[in-house]
């Protein structure tokens, strides 16, 4: 006996060494240290010291399985279970220590306790908490005798054992956190991405039209979590109307985080089609600094159907962009889908109801010019018109970061990555003289 331990000590790696067995070694080591003493101290008698071990054990818990995941990037790079599943989770699960908050959890399940479970769930979960628990102790065992004997390598068992831990470990994260929240569909994730489409196309058209600037989106500016969403409804019902906002779908069809103002996106998407040019850009602009504009002058004339589509033509991605009918903001420009549209730079869109994509001396239908003259008769001014659109519309995106902070914050999240500066990489001065 006494050879053999001998021959462990001898064999035992050096603490500046850097390679990943040898630092796991030392952090298998601690863990062991730390479970001895608290199995050893009545927690009754000192519950003081038992905190303060309880707490070493997490520590030395997690940074053995940092360890452990560089362990298996190095050996089973390619062998790695999906973890496309973390995608469905909410935000407010994915945090640093989760892969440890998941070994408590299987614990406790084998010890017979629920945490944060019903019962009936905790006790279908209990059979994978004992194969994770079982897989840890053998790839530590086998990580021990690894870093004792070639620390070096990874030998086919070696492998085998990190790659059922690996999946092991995958599975029951992923079957605990679904009985703990409400984990998106594949079809939940798919219409994610489509608003973070839009709210991406949204901001490039505010950046083109002069609402935002690159400084305000590389700086984070604190407005923007208002007013890009603000903007993106406007975007999604009259712009891209095929697009997440598409109320040619049923609700249920919808993303779950517009799906609950349906009929308030029809009303607004329905008043928005009987602006102006220069009425749309107000209200946008009015959006961005959430404080409604005067229009210019008493009451702006219509310009009939100028801001939208028309109701029977196909879908507007091959945008158009039209000078607003603010003289003063050139910037200020609306991007329109109206296929076939010319863009007449002569046009005076101040002159009357002229509509985008009709020839001169031709009118628009004249059911559609009643319905749209009836909308706006509703209103006593051009004012309390966009007053009401802007408060729907203020109302439904500042909702949306209240019933949805979670999803909102991912997406804006996603949405600030990718229309931020990109940092341009430093060129080598080799390859500058080349």
């Amino acid at each position: 006996m006494l050879p053999a331990a001998l021959r462990r000590w001898l064999r035992r790696p050096k603490r500046s060494d850097p390679r990943l067995l040898s630092q796991f070694f030392f952090a298998d080591e601690r863990v062991t240290r730390v479970v001895a003493e608290i199995n050893g101290l009545d927690a009754e008698q000192d519950p003081q010291q038992y905190l303060v071990l309880l707490n070493q054990l997490h520590l030395s818990q997690a940074h053995l399985l940092a360890v452990l995941e560089r362990i298996m990037e190095e050996c089973i790079p390619t062998q790695r279970h999906s973890r496309d599943y973390l995608v469905k989770f909410p935000e407010e699960v994915l945090v640093d220590n989760l892969g440890n908050h998941m070994l408590f959890a299987a614990e406790c399940l084998l010890a017979g306790t629920f945490p944060e479970l019903e019962e009936a769930d905790g006790a279908q979960l209990r059979p994978q908490a004992r194969n994770l628990l079982c897989s840890l102790e053998l790839a530590r065992t086998v990580l021990r005798e690894q870093s004792l004997s070639q620390p070096s390598s990874y030998p086919e068992p070696v492998r085998a054992v990190l790659v059922q831990f690996d999946r092991l470990f995958a599975e029951f994260e992923l079957s605990y956190v679904s009985s703990l929240v409400a984990v998106k569909s594949p079809e939940e994730i798919y219409r994610q991405q489509e608003i973070i489409v839009l709210f991406c196309d949204t901001v490039e058209r505010a950046l083109r039209l002069g609402y935002l600037t690159q400084e305000m989106i590389d700086g984070y500016e604190p407005l923007l979590m208002f007013t890009i969403p603000r903007l993106a409804i406007i975007s999604g019902l009259l712009i891209y109307p095929e697009g997440p906002l598409s109320l040619e779908r049923s609700p249920e069809e919808m993303s779950r985080v517009f799906s609950p103002f349906y009929n308030l996106l029809k009303k607004i998407r329905d008043l928005l089609r009987v602006l102006s040019v220069e009425e749309l850009c107000v209200l946008e602009r009015s959006l961005c600094t959430a404080e409604l504009e005067d229009p210019c002058g008493p009451d702006i004339p219509p310009v009939w159907g100028a801001a939208v589509s028309r109701v029977d033509l196909p879908a507007p991605f091959s945008l158009l962009e039209v000078p607003c009918a603010t003289p003063p903001t050139s910037t200020c420009k609306m991007q329109l889908g109206l296929p076939g549209a010319i863009d007449d730079p002569g046009t005076n869109w101040q002159r009357g109801p002229q509509p985008l994509g009709s020839s001169p001396g031709t009118g628009i239908d004249a059911t559609l010019d009643a319905h749209w003259s009836e909308l706006r008769s509703r209103y006593s001014s051009t004012k309390d018109m966009l007053h009401t659109l802007f408060v729907c519309i203020s109302g439904v995106a500042d909702q949306l970061q209240t019933n949805f902070a979670s999803d909102m914050r991912s997406i804006l999240k996603t949405v600030f990555k990718i229309v931020a500066s990109q940092a341009e990489p430093s060129e080598e001065p080799s390859a500058s003289r080349e």
